[in-house]
């Protein structure tokens, strides 16, 4: 799994967005027990949190000490650094394990492994990413979008293609469940659009090749149709995919 987050892990348990409960209400839909779960590749947690309303115990791993570091704390909740695809658990534990807006960057032949190792017969595992946020103002929307394509496009991983195919294609080995789609909406500032897009592992990229930050240069642009201090409703379409573990 690469580390693409450390650098930023400050403004990615800032600015990053949690998840909707429709989400959550889905994906358990399909588990048969609410013991153990294991949040993969957790970031700063965001998932993880959500897990804490049914399950007594979480695992979240991740690793970035940083974002770990970083993580919302709660009871029932254990970090632990360690990659995605060699862990430190017993075989045979969890009733579900997820992994938020990161499965594109794992090593999928060695996680299916380790999933079906440290998952029990039957546990579902759920994957999801999102996409570009949408405000459904025309003028901003496009900036965001130039902005991700033509300012930092070239700077995203290969892994990103992933993302944008709404993980339909991403290789994903466990016995597949009906699929779903979802959203959610967050209320940013023009400030705090800005500090989303800092988390960006192309803006990281693009700041380690050139020595500048990409967002400030590009502020005006990006802000040139906000109305002062207004704040957007901004929209995420969400992509889920799940699967069974079959032993």
């Amino acid at each position: 799994m690469k580390d693409l987050f450390s650098n930023q892990a400050a403004s990615y348990a800032k600015y990053r967005p949690g998840y909707p409960q429709a989400l959550f209400d889905y994906i358990l839909s399909f588990v048969h027990a609410k013991e153990f779960a294991w949040d993969c590749a957790t970031g700063n947690g965001q998932a993880a949190i959500h897990l804490t309303k049914y399950f007594p115990k979480i695992a979240a791993t991740d690793i970035s000490e940083n974002q770990i570091h970083r993580a919302k704390q709660a009871p029932g909740i254990e970090y632990a650094i360690c990659p995605a695809e060699k862990t430190p658990f017993s075989n045979n534990q969890f009733d579900l394990i997820t992994v938020a807006q990161a499965y594109h960057w794992l090593q999928f032949d060695s996680f299916f492994k380790e999933a079906s190792r440290v998952g029990k017969p039957g546990s579902v595992v759920a994957i999801w990413c999102y996409g570009l946020p949408l405000c459904g103002d025309l003028k901003t929307d496009q900036a965001v979008d130039y902005f991700y394509k033509e300012i930092v496009g070239r700077y995203w991983d290969k892994e990103r293609v992933f993302v944008e195919e709404g993980y339909r294609t991403v290789p994903f080995y466990f016995t597949e469940l009906p699929a779903g789609d979802f959203q959610f909406s967050i209320e940013w500032s023009g400030e705090e659009l800005l500090g989303y897009l800092n988390t960006w592992s192309s803006v990281q990229n693009y700041i380690q090749a050139n020595q500048r930050d990409p967002v400030e240069e590009h502020r005006d642009e990006l802000l040139k149709f906000w109305d002062g201090n207004k704040v957007l409703t901004f929209t995420f379409s969400i992509h889920l995919r799940l699967g069974r573990v079959e032993k």
